[in-house]
């Protein structure tokens, strides 16, 4: 199974406004919105993608705005930080542009020998840009140029009061350790669709606290449902409890909680974003899950506008 998982596919978090978080990744982080659809649970409430121009596995962060969530509580059993990559020599202008704006808990630190700018989105969220060198295409419609734009996911950073049964997972899931710094040791997958990094981090901190600002899950991307079937026989031998494989419209899903407490999907990069709309249209109208298409009147009357 070493060659079946690709990379990340996308990170999924909770909000506490549909519109200030459209705002924010659009506007402030100039990301394209390629999906506006409703949570399949609860479809009172949004479900947001953000990516590059088609929603590339490994560009895309997704949010569920639950209007007026409170904020979340930091801790173990989490996503800490959630990183981008930009490209090199491009801090200084990505901590301007984000200075500029109001964004908070700017700090430039270096990890494992790269350049890093951590920063706080609209509830909190742990996020950071780091300078690499990395050729995907970025999307560039929202005034941000092709020299400076986010290319995707770089890294997700887990803190766990224990990480060795995670690192056995990930070991199984085909990554390799690759270093390690303080408390914090670095996975990578051998060949990766450019989102290919996990950090776990060990801490003696209490559980943390979902809410508003909190990673929901983070996915990883697998080519086609073949080889996600591969992999959910793989981890159901090695005692993972995984749901059964689940269709998300964009793509199908299979969901399991990992050993350090933070949930794992396993995504398929088909069919993609634009199985529903052109590639030029992408995010702009309000896209509802078969089951949920008799509440459109409704739905449409009472989903916060996102002002766009």
């Amino acid at each position: 199974m070493p060659d079946t998982i690709k990379g990340l596919h996308h990170v999924t978090a909770l909000a506490s406004s549909a519109a200030r978080n459209n705002a924010f990744f659009t506007g402030t982080l100039g990301l394209r919105r390629v999906k506006k659809t409703v949570n399949f649970d609860a479809p009172d409430v949004y479900h947001l993608y953000y990516g590059d121009e088609a929603g590339t596995p490994g560009s895309v962060m997704t949010y569920f705005p639950f209007p007026h969530a409170r904020r979340g509580r930091g801790g173990s059993g989490e996503v800490s930080t959630t990183a981008f990559a930009v490209p090199e020599g491009t801090l200084d202008a990505w901590e301007a542009r984000l200075g500029e704006a109001g964004v908070p808990g700017l700090e430039r630190v270096n990890t494992f020998g790269e350049n890093r700018l951590l920063f706080q989105g609209p509830d909190g969220d742990g996020l950071a840009l780091v300078e690499a060198d990395d050729d995907r295409t970025p999307w560039t419609g929202n005034g941000i140029g092709a020299d400076t734009a986010l290319r995707g996911f770089h890294s997700v950073e887990l803190r766990l009061r224990d990480t060795g049964p995670t690192a056995d997972l990930l070991g199984l899931m085909g990554y390799q350790e690759e270093c390690r710094q303080g408390n914090v040791t670095r996975f990578v997958l051998p060949a990766h669709n450019g989102a290919g990094t996990v950090d776990l981090a060990q801490v003696d901190a209490p559980q943390a606290d979902q809410g508003a600002g909190s990673v929901h899950h983070i996915a990883f991307a697998v080519d086609d449902r073949a080889a996600q079937l591969q992999i959910r026989q793989a981890l159901t031998e090695a005692g993972a409890q995984i749901t059964p494989v689940i269709d998300r419209d964009y793509f199908w899903a299979i969901y399991f909680r990992s050993p350090g407490g933070v949930l794992f999907e396993i995504a398929t990069n088909e069919p993609g974003f634009d199985r529903d709309e052109d590639l030029a249209h992408l995010g702009e109208a309000l896209k509802l899950p078969q089951q949920h298409a008799h509440l459109r009147a409704d739905l449409e009357r009472r989903l916060e506008p996102l002002g766009d």
